[in-house]
């Protein structure tokens, strides 16, 4: 088994940058999402070192098959909370004045 230096597993066996709160899958999703390197991500994220975030990235990559499902999952709960919740009444106000439908 692998391991990274800068990763661990939490309690839930979700894949967290050590010390932190952060999750793996953030630090992923914000290179794949926005394109950003480790410098970038360093600097949306100060309280990362680039060590971490090195470590992040290639945990994903060495997991990427069984993250990338973990991400689906979690846009498939956002699409069905946001389903369920409708279309809140700031969002319709806005479309209104906008003239979309």
């Amino acid at each position: 088994m692998l391991t990274y230096a800068h990763v661990e597993i939490d309690e839930s066996g979700t894949p967290v940058v050590a010390g932190t709160r952060t999750k793996v899958v953030e630090v992923a999703l914000d290179h794949l999402a926005h394109g950003w390197d480790a410098d970038e991500i360093r600097r949306q994220h100060p309280h990362l070192t680039l060590g971490q975030i090195h470590a992040s990235l290639a945990y994903y990559f060495d997991h990427q098959a069984e993250m990338d499902r973990d991400i689906e999952r979690r846009l498939e709960r956002v699409d069905e909370i946001g389903a369920r919740l409708g279309d809140s009444a700031l969002r319709a106000r806005l479309r209104t004045s906008r003239g979309s439908p």
